[in-house]
């Protein structure tokens, strides 16, 4: 009954073949190896375009990265109040940019409207050169409270954007997950809808450490190169990245582990819904469940193992009662079955 993040849940056992295969013999190092070139070419496909890709070890790497080559140090970005950009990334953002501002904008389950943001920008108008100039719009997918953006919602939210000279940018951690939840191709949720560059998640969903940034935009990734090796995170040994997302694309592992992980939370989520004195705080749509639980659950839960976080973001509904449940690929239905019995016993 381990729900306190995907990120605890083990790597799938096809990853780990892959790494052993691509730790056989040498290689040419940061990123000349054969391996990287062909999950270059996979991107492509994936998203069906040319794509610039750049492959990272840490999802807060490829966010901070990613909008430190969509904004200049005097620009702001607006995010929305709960986003792991806003939250949970220590200023990382901030510090790649180079001093750019981060603006949260409040914004219903997670997610963030054309509405919302048009009235943050009208709260900075253009006083050059006092003000600071909005340049990007982050947004989030699936979002940081479980819920996933259809792809209307996000081009209504890239028009915008794009009409008032912001660039887009995507935290795609769960990428796989809102992919999987609304049925339809990566791109459609990604450049279709207006997306200019976005932060490629692999870590969350089966493998140990495996982000890219992925450039829709070609243009923007100019210099990209010098950032992420000035960052860091230009791995000598990159194929060990690149065969994690071999594996991962092949055969459509990502969107198979992405769905296994969304249906165990449909399961918890409907079963915490029938039992009284529970409630559910923002719709489930992905592989997260945000619950109060009935009287006394919680303690019985806890002594019997289970793991899971209270959860307290800017605006929360449940004044620090909510708790957040995720699921992984490797959550099974014994988890949830188990801990819907324990959480209903009185």
């Amino acid at each position: 009954m381990r729900f306190g993040s995907d990120n605890m849940a083990p790597a799938h056992p096809r990853i780990m073949d892959a790494l052993a295969r691509a730790n056989e013999g040498y290689a040419r190092a940061y990123g000349g190896d054969e391996i990287t070139a062909r999950v270059e070419e996979l991107f492509g496909r994936i998203f069906e375009r040319d794509v610039a890709v750049f492959l990272v070890g840490t999802g807060g790497a490829a966010n901070a990265l990613a909008l430190s080559a969509l904004t200049p140090p005097w620009g702001m970005i607006l995010a929305h109040e709960a986003s792991h950009v806003q939250m949970d990334e220590c200023g990382g953002v901030e510090l790649a940019t180079g001093g750019a501002k981060i603006l949260p904008v409040a914004g219903g389950d997670g997610k963030l409207t054309p509405a919302a943001v048009l009235a943050a920008l009208s709260g900075f108008p253009e006083r050059p050169p006092h003000g600071t100039p909005a340049t990007a719009l982050s947004l989030t997918q699936a979002s940081e409270l479980g819920t996933v953006y259809a792809p209307a919602e996000l081009h209504a939210l890239s028009e915008l954007a794009h009409a008032r000279g912001l660039a887009v940018h995507l935290d795609g951690a769960r990428f796989a997950n809102a992919v999987a939840a609304l049925g339809v191709s990566p791109a459609d949720l990604s450049w279709r809808a207006g997306v200019d560059a976005m932060s490629f998640g692999g870590t969350k969903n089966g493998c140990i450490m495996a982000e890219a940034v992925v450039f829709f935009d070609q243009s923007k990734a100019e210099h990209f190169a010098f950032r992420r090796k000035r960052a860091g995170h230009l791995f000598s040994k990159s194929r060990y990245l690149a065969a994690q997302f071999e594996a991962y694309f092949d055969g459509g592992l990502w969107l198979d582990l992405a769905g296994r992980a969304n249906g165990m939370a449909k399961r918890l989520a409907d079963g915490i819904t029938a039992l009284d004195g529970a409630r559910l705080w923002h719709p489930q749509q992905a592989n997260e469940v945000f619950a109060s639980l009935p009287p006394g659950a919680e303690e019985r839960l806890r002594a019997a193992g289970a793991e899971f976080y209270p959860w307290i973001t800017p605006g929360d509904p449940a004044g620090g009662r909510m708790i957040r449940l995720v699921c992984s690929w490797a959550t099974t239905t014994e988890d949830v079955d188990a801990f819907l019995a324990i959480a209903g016993r009185r």
